[in-house]
């Protein structure tokens, strides 16, 4: 692939320069970073044409939340929704790009004078430590985790980014010692490549596995991308990776691991996060490791160049799963590196209870004695995400799952479905959405004579089915005078898609939240 390289000069030369000129933002969307550009801009002084190739009726709820605030300028305001016009590129002093548009083979952007984001201006005209993060799972997580425990350690923290805030909502609220932490999606890099930023105080790479295949094609080209997030970091910064391996045959083509490659890369002060304690085979490793205690409790420990023995930061955390402990525990070493005492991180990140959407407990309901925990994954959008969610409670799960496919390779998530063996805790019932992926994993299940229910083709119908087997359940276990405390038979059922559903669904949240609605209503 050939990478698009933007100008390191700005179409701006400070932000007061903005007043007066004509800027265009391309993708008013619904998600909230083009509604935030055209707030910006528009309290900038600027003349704002807000061009979306979605029409009026499907952006509604962002154009009527324009409208409605009566502190913009709103006669500075275009829309031109349903089409783009060329003229509105070219006129344009500036366009504002959304990340999910490709920029090769786009007449539109090929005609402009220049072109940023919201991030791109944010990273080019404040001066604030950054917090980068990027990866292709539990970077949301990591994100969140991280921005909690600073805000709740004293710091005046802010978040945003790919996790659906742009940071120009923030941007006159944050001055030099003002942490911001900030979700990076690929595109999102993509789209910074050769501007200079961003230069963050702190990257960190979460677990590489393969994602946005239909976009990319292949990995190396995904994972440039990502490389980006340290590409201007220097010595005083910190970049953390990855100490472990990759998914067998998703590692870079010249060998190696990912983490390993990135660690060779970055001019920061690299530091590793494993699941396990570096052997002395490896040599001084610094950065942070799980282990258990002398009791069979998880620990996070932390070593720095600086310390003489590794000190533990983490333990006794509140929210499931294997893969949310190494989230957890980059957002613990990020907080030391912010100067927050091991004993403070332990107590705060104990008590942090997950983001939304993230393997999120939102319900629960009874069926005779039987009590069934409701569990919000919508955001697995990769089949390694969705296998893992199945392990993260200690037990069989009830599993709904499936969706639209990615170009992403699925036997992560076909061999715990197919295979008991595959896991430690083997799925108990599966329920499907229906979708090109799920196309793809059924005939797997067939060849294995595993028993699922579905496709569907909308939650309501899934969710259906799904309470008529519960009842079903109930009545037997009555019938055979096999009831027992609730406290002892409590079963989990997640949603945790691993795939995308946007035939369906706007986005991921989206998705989440109408699951999280009709669980509600229906039980």
């Amino acid at each position: 692939m050939e990478f698009h390289s933007y100008s390191n000069k700005c179409a701006f030369s400070s932000i007061e320069d903005i007043k007066g000129k004509r800027v265009t933002v391309m993708g008013l969307g619904l998600n909230g970073g083009g509604l935030a550009a055209v707030r910006f801009f528009l309290k900038k002084g600027a003349y704002v044409i807000s061009t979306d190739m979605k029409s009026a009726e499907q952006l509604k709820p962002s154009v009527d939340a324009l409208m409605a605030d009566k502190s913009l300028p709103l006669k500075n305001l275009t829309f031109h929704l349903g089409e783009h016009r060329i003229e509105d590129f070219e006129n344009a002093d500036c366009v504002i790009k959304n990340p999910g548009i490709k920029y090769e083979g786009n007449k539109y952007l090929a005609a402009a004078r220049a072109i940023e984001t919201d991030l791109s201006i944010f990273l080019r005209f404040t001066d604030c430590p950054i917090i980068a993060v990027t990866g292709s799972k539990g970077k949301s997580s990591t994100v969140s985790a991280i921005h909690y425990g600073l805000t709740q350690a004293g710091y005046k923290s802010f978040l945003g980014g790919n996790i659906t805030v742009s940071p120009l909502t923030f941007f006159d609220e944050v001055s030099s010692d003002t942490p911001v932490v900030i979700e990076f999606s690929s595109w999102q890099l993509a789209d910074l490549r050769g501007r200079g930023v961003p230069r963050p105080y702190i990257s960190v790479i979460t677990k590489i596995v393969p994602d946005h295949q239909n976009w990319y094609g292949n990995m190396e080209d995904y994972v440039a991308d990502k490389r980006l997030i340290y590409a201007n970091q220097s010595r005083g910064d910190y970049s953390i990776f990855d100490f472990g391996g990759d998914e067998p045959g998703t590692g870079p083509a010249c060998g190696g691991t990912w983490g390993n490659l990135f660690a060779g890369e970055s001019k920061a002060t690299v530091l590793r996060y494993s699941g396990e304690k570096p052997k002395e085979s490896d040599g001084k490793v610094y950065g942070v490791w799980q282990e258990k205690d002398e009791k069979g409790n998880f620990t996070g420990k932390i070593l720095l160049p600086q310390m003489e023995e590794a000190e533990i930061i983490l333990k006794g955390l509140s929210v499931p799963g294997e893969h949310m402990r190494t989230n957890v525990l980059n957002a613990a070493l990020v907080m030391y590196l912010m100067h927050v005492p091991a004993e403070k991180i332990i107590s705060i990140l104990g008590s942090w209870q997950g983001i939304t959407h993230r393997l999120q407990y939102f319900y629960s309901c009874k069926f005779g004695s039987k009590e069934y925990k409701f569990y919000n994954d919508s955001c697995a959008t990769v089949p390694e995400a969705a296998a893992a969610a199945t392990q993260a409670f200690g037990k069989p799960v009830t599993l709904i799952t499936g969706g639209t496919d990615k170009g992403l390779e699925l036997d992560p998530l076909v061999r715990v479905l197919a295979s008991p063996e595959a896991g430690e805790h083997p799925v108990k019932d599966i329920y499907f959405l229906s979708g090109t992926a799920t196309d793809k994993i059924l005939p797997a299940l067939d060849d294995k004579g595993r028993t699922y229910y579905g496709d569907f083709d909308s939650l309501d119908e899934l969710l259906t089915c799904l309470k008529a087997n519960l009842v079903k359940q109930a009545e037997k276990a009555a019938k055979a005078g096999d009831e027992s405390p609730v406290d002892a038979t409590s079963e989990v059922i997640v949603f945790s898609p691993g795939a995308t559903s946007f035939g369906m669904f706007n986005n991921e949240f989206d998705r989440g939240e109408k699951f999280m609605a009709a669980v509600k209503k229906l039980f």
